[in-house]
């Protein structure tokens, strides 16, 4: 989940070429539908617009009429895949009564869906975040913080409504220190799981997993937690824990924010 700053943005730069019109919203839905197998697949750079229409069986002309250019697109299908995770209050009800703190856990434990099950809006998240260019990198910025896909302020506010986070610590400076760590994080949990030798030779234990979100949770909570509810932190830890354990099974759980995961 992306880093918010402190002031609102300013609007894209992406100009529309053409207003969508009704009849032409599906054939703009087909369009980011394919772009976004077709970058996930290739990567920002190596993707062809061309080669987009082609498969589509429609002018390469007609994309760009549409997006106006391969960043445009890009930037839809950008906004596609991030709009599809869920948001953090989007915890079971069980899981939101433990609390701010039980919330993230849940989440971090379920990292691992995106390799499973979400892993083309991740691969597209990740391009975004980390394969594209400075001007096309500011305006996923701009989106990030006007949109906010991730419910991150109103998952900030929920904590400080619960007086679990500091309250000497301004608003969005609290958002984007779980943006940024989060996101980081739950980017290292993935890349283990993608590449197990990376960290270590012999992979990671389930234990050792548990314990590094643990200890995560632990060190965001002594950075913006409100020092009086540590202990109730600690039953609402068990409480996440207890869900985690039990909801590992068939059953098809949601992950990340995330990240992602913005705001």
């Amino acid at each position: 989940m992306s880093g918010i700053a402190s002031n609102r943005a300013a609007p894209p730069l992406y100009h529309a070429v053409t207003p969508a019109r009704p009849r032409s919203d599906a054939k703009r839905s087909r369009i980011v539908e394919a772009a976004m197998q077709h970058f996930a697949e290739h990567g920002y750079h190596a993707a062809r617009v061309g080669d987009i229409a082609s498969g589509l069986g429609i002018a390469k002309g007609s994309v760009f009429q549409h997006f106006g250019s391969k960043d445009g697109l890009f930037f839809e299908v950008y906004k596609r895949a991030v709009r599809s995770f869920p948001k953090y209050l989007d915890a079971p009800p069980e899981i939101r009564a433990g609390g701010f703190f039980a919330i993230l856990h849940y989440w971090l434990t379920r990292t691992e869906h995106l390799l499973r099950e979400d892993w083309i809006p991740y691969r597209i998240a990740l391009l975004g975040n980390y394969g594209t260019d400075l001007n096309l990198r500011r305006e996923i910025n701009r989106f990030l913080i006007t949109e906010d896909p991730y419910g991150t302020v109103l998952f900030v506010r929920f904590g400080l409504d619960r007086r679990e986070l500091r309250k000497d610590m301004d608003v969005e400076m609290i958002v984007s220190i779980l943006d940024w760590t989060m996101e980081r994080f739950q980017d290292a949990l993935l890349t283990a799981e993608l590449d197990p030798g990376l960290f270590r030779r012999q992979g990671e234990l389930a234990e050792k997993k548990e314990a590094r979100i643990q200890q995560f949770v632990s060190v965001l909570q002594r950075a913006i937690g409100d020092a009086p509810a540590a202990s109730r932190t600690e039953a609402a830890k068990e409480i996440s824990a207890k869900v985690s354990s039990a909801g590992r099974n068939p059953q098809r759980h949601i992950g990340k924010v995330a990240r992602t995961n913005r705001a």
